[in-house]
């Protein structure tokens, strides 16, 4: 079983050194693919350097700041076409830890998509100002009442995908970022008949760098959730209407 850790990078050279050195102690056999999106504070030059002296670690550098959405993109296809079974969405400043990334990995033997969640029972968050968990209580409730979506966590970032989940969705049709990403994911996977599980994870807000969350994240979160519900709740009309002719 191969396992391949992607974690994309914007200036994350102060908190990148911490994530790998606690990933090697708790999840040893894992790889891991940094990608990094030109860096201004040299994050991809000290991962390269790092790569160096750790065959199990790979950079892939890209020439500037995509998003989150196309770095994983990007970072899927690398697994993929190397032959990973188990391919892991991971924040590279530790709010994501890796102490809990066994436990995902245990039950992606029986799913395709294992999401680490803080909002089922056992999950939490730590140092999270009251509106950040507002903002994500309140995103997942209306992905659930807009999509239908079965998921308790739907923009919760640390993930584990089966590559024959992978490649069963059209990758290269993907341009969602931020939450919307992770919600578009979950639900490519839920329509597809892939198997959805969560495990109890503990979120744990970053100590170093800066947070990414913006309003124009969470704005392209709301209008592309919606747009989506009422393509959704059209279909599901149809198929009533069809059965009652």
């Amino acid at each position: 079983m191969r396992v391949l850790v992607i974690m994309p990078t914007y200036n994350e050279r102060a908190a990148l050194p911490l994530t790998l050195r606690a990933l090697r102690e708790d999840c040893p056999t894992a790889e891991v693919l940094i990608v990094d999106d030109n860096s201004p504070d040299g994050t991809g030059e000290w991962a390269r350097a790092y790569a160096e002296q750790d065959r199990s670690v790979h950079v892939l550098h890209r020439e500037g700041k995509e998003g989150l959405g196309r770095a994983y993109i990007a970072g899927f296809e690398w697994a993929l076409d190397r032959g990973y079974d188990r391919i892991v969405e991971m924040d590279a400043d530790s709010s994501h830890r890796s102490l809990d990334l066994p436990a995902l990995l245990e039950a992606a033997t029986t799913a395709d998509l294992v999401i680490g969640s803080r909002w089922v029972p056992g999950g939490a968050v730590e140092n999270w100002p009251n509106h950040r968990v507002l903002l994500s209580r309140a995103a997942t409730t209306y992905t659930r009442l807009a999509m239908g979506l079965p998921v308790k966590d739907a923009t919760a970032g640390f993930r584990v995908y089966t590559a024959e989940v992978l490649r069963r969705l059209d990758l290269r049709r993907i341009n969602s970022q931020g939450y919307c990403f992770q919600i578009d994911m979950a639900w490519r996977v839920y329509r597809a008949g892939g198997a959805i599980t969560e495990v109890p994870i503990t979120f744990v807000e970053r100590t170093e760098g800066e947070s990414k969350m913006s309003g124009h994240i969470v704005a392209e979160a709301l209008w592309r959730v919606t747009a989506w519900g009422v393509r959704y709740r059209i279909e599901q009309l149809a198929r009533i209407v069809r059965k009652k002719h």
